[in-house]
């Protein structure tokens, strides 16, 4: 398996992290966003949206960070990170969905507004897309500390692929 990476993409992140926990065999190709290597015919055979990450298991493509933690999860038979059990991995599912639609989105507007445009594209930040995600981290963030509240793992009572979801936006302090 290929694993096509950016370094410091928070999406990359987290299936890295998946990578790691499960152990598998995954080659990284290390693509450099700011010299067009997403934009490339022979990436976009790999990944139309041009986006990272995207996986290549043989024949197999497959892009979208969620769907290659679960694919990984389930090529390794990790079945605590995804679990079998329609109930548990419906609750995982539903906080993979929560996760890319309302919490991921809000930070990756944010971060890519207030950070990357400036910083590395010398653009100014669209104000409105800013007070727009900052709007919605308000709305957002709270779920996911109510839900967390007085537990260690986000699903169930065992680190899940949703944790890993999660976690890649975080900073870490050290202890």
């Amino acid at each position: 398996m290929k694993l096509y990476y950016v370094m410091g993409s928070p999406n990359c992140r987290k299936v890295h992290a998946v990578v790691n926990h499960t152990e598998l065999k995954v080659d990284f190709e290390y693509m450099d966003f700011f010299t067009g290597d997403l934009q490339s015919p022979a990436y976009r055979a790999i990944n139309p949206n041009a986006m990272v990450p995207a996986l290549a298991d043989g024949e197999f493509k497959l892009w979208e960070s969620n769907a290659i933690m679960q694919y990984l999860a389930d090529a390794a038979g990790a079945d605590a990170l995804f679990p079998r059990e329609p109930k548990r991995r419906a609750d995982v599912q539903r906080w993979l969905a929560w996760e890319l639609a309302h919490f991921n989105k809000a930070l990756g507007i944010l971060s890519f507004e207030s950070v990357a445009k400036p910083t590395f594209l010398k653009m100014q930040p669209n104000d409105a897309l800013v007070a727009i995600s900052k709007a919605d981290l308000a709305r957002f963030a709270p779920v996911l500390d109510a839900h967390m509240a007085g537990r260690k793992f986000v699903s169930g009572d065992a680190l899940t692929i949703a944790d890993y979801a999660m976690i890649h936006l975080e900073s870490f302090k050290d202890a």
